[in-house]
């Protein structure tokens, strides 16, 4: 009988295994980003057009930003959004 080989690994293992860790990393890490921004505007009231006024960009870059599925944001456009809503964005290095 052959043993699976993902039997006792973790996700992040089987996601490496694949070639989709980094991946699914910079999705799930803008889907934070994404939902902290959105929890901000509605501690703060505000609303889309205010943000990308803030922003001095489009609405249309502010719905990306706030669209967890779009990975391919700069890192200098999420932290205007932060910014303009009196945040700002930590990221860490960790050992994996």
């Amino acid at each position: 009988m052959k043993k699976h080989p993902n039997i006792g690994s973790n996700f992040d293992a089987f996601l490496a295994e694949e070639g989709e860790l980094e991946e699914s990393t910079a999705i799930a890490i803008k889907r934070v980003i994404a939902w902290q921004l959105s929890q901000a505007m509605k501690e703060t009231g505000t609303t889309k057009s205010e943000l990308a006024r803030r922003m001095k960009t489009s609405r249309t870059v502010v719905d990306r930003v706030l669209d967890g599925a779009d990975a391919s944001l700069t890192l200098d456009t999420m932290t205007r959004a932060a910014t303009a809503l009196g945040r700002r964005i930590k990221f860490d290095l960790v050992v994996t």
